[in-house]
């Protein structure tokens, strides 16, 4: 039975400084406490375009952390990657030349920078011999990223049957990026690339604006839109936007700049709970006690709105009565920090001390207690 206890983290009485936007979907996420700052529709699928080239670039630099691939390796550009994602495809490329061989490192630059067709076809024609292949790598890497509504079908994002994602996937996706693989990141925030003479300058319209924008891909599609995972490093703070169902380009970046910049005047950094602090207490069957107290592991803080008067509240959610017996520093429930109602961050609680098995009346008492009270947790 899960049961939900209120708790007083703050009570402060406005309306929230809502901010409206234009895109279908969106997630805008602090990168430091991963409090969300705004959503719609973050869980629906669309079609990401080049957001795929995000779980390519993943695979790929996953490879070269752990030796398998080396920067100096030497990919061949086939036929098939020429034809469907080089000069004859129409489609964002780097223009390698057919049947030539270009470096990892470069192939890596010109699917970032370049946003390149042919590049991410190479890289996963050289990596696993066909895209379907390396498609495969894709999915079973989005798994273990716990990328729970992405499916990716090629590594190009170009239009497949069954490709898609969420733009709460793709900030799951773009944080680990940023965090595991800090020196090939850079490469989001290069401002331009030159492949067979041809100079081409970096797609992220956000990285002109002088924002603190250090990444990461953009995307278009009929069916979707306009889209676009941007990330800014500011003022000591990472924010990461993911967003699609845009109009036009200049539409996703005037929205994509608005959201970024609210979320920067908006919000400052709360610490709400120190290390250890009892937070609360759950109830406990058929043990010493009835009653364990639940504390913080770790420091808990959340990127709350700086204006007065907003309705921030908290709740713990536990499956409760918790059966004894319950050890000292067992994860037991989940503190949740909510904005006018909607949760915003949760964070895990843990049992303040060890409530051992109980005996015969002890469990007997227990089992009348639930009897009589447990009724009341249904409401």
């Amino acid at each position: 039975m899960l049961v939900c206890v209120p708790t007083a983290v703050m009570a402060q009485d406005a309306a929230k400084p809502a901010i409206e936007t234009k895109a279908k979907e969106v997630l805008l996420v602090d990168g430091e406490t991963g409090t969300i700052l705004l959503q719609k529709n973050p869980d629906a699928p669309f079609p990401p375009a080049s957001l795929a080239k995000m779980m390519t670039m993943e695979v790929v630099f996953e490879a070269i952390a752990s030796g398998e691939l080396s920067l100096n390796t030497e990919f061949p550009i086939s036929t098939h990657a020429w034809r469907t994602g080089g000069a004859p495809s129409g489609t964002s490329t780097m223009f390698a030349d057919v049947k030539s061989s270009v470096s990892v490192e470069n192939l890596v630059r010109g699917a970032i920078v370049q946003s390149a067709n042919d590049a991410c076809i190479a890289l996963a024609e050289g990596m696993a011999g066909s895209e379907e292949a390396f498609a495969e790598l894709m999915n079973r890497r989005a798994g273990e990223l716990g990328l729970k509504n992405s499916h990716f079908v090629n590594p190009t994002g170009l239009p497949a049957e069954g490709q898609h994602v969420t733009v709460s996937d793709l900030v799951i996706l773009a944080r680990h990026i940023r965090s595991a693989h800090p020196e090939l990141y850079e490469i989001y925030s290069q401002p331009d690339f030159t492949w067979n003479k041809i100079f081409q300058r970096n797609r992220n319209p956000l990285l002109k604006m002088g924002i603190g924008a250090d990444g990461m891909e953009t995307g278009y599609t009929e069916a979707s839109g306009y889209a676009l995972l941007g990330v800014t490093d500011r003022n000591d703070r990472v924010t990461y936007l993911a967003m699609s169902g845009l109009a036009t380009a200049k539409e996703r970046s005037e929205e994509a700049q608005r959201q970024l910049d609210w979320a920067d005047q908006s919000f400052a950094i709360r610490r709400l709970y120190r290390k250890g602090a009892v937070v609360g207490a759950a109830e406990v069957f058929g043990g010493t006690a009835g009653r364990v107290p639940l504390a913080a592991p770790e420091e808990i803080t959340a990127l709350l709105p700086r204006q007065e008067g907003e309705r921030v509240a908290a709740r713990i959610r536990y499956d409760g009565p918790l059966a004894a017996p319950v050890e000292k520093g067992a994860e037991v429930a989940r503190l949740d920090i909510l904005v006018d109602g909607e949760a915003v961050l949760s964070a895990p609680l843990v049992a303040g001390r060890t409530v051992e098995t109980g005996s015969f009346p002890d469990r007997a008492m227990g089992a009348a207690s639930e009897l009589a009270l447990g009724w009341l947790r249904r409401f």
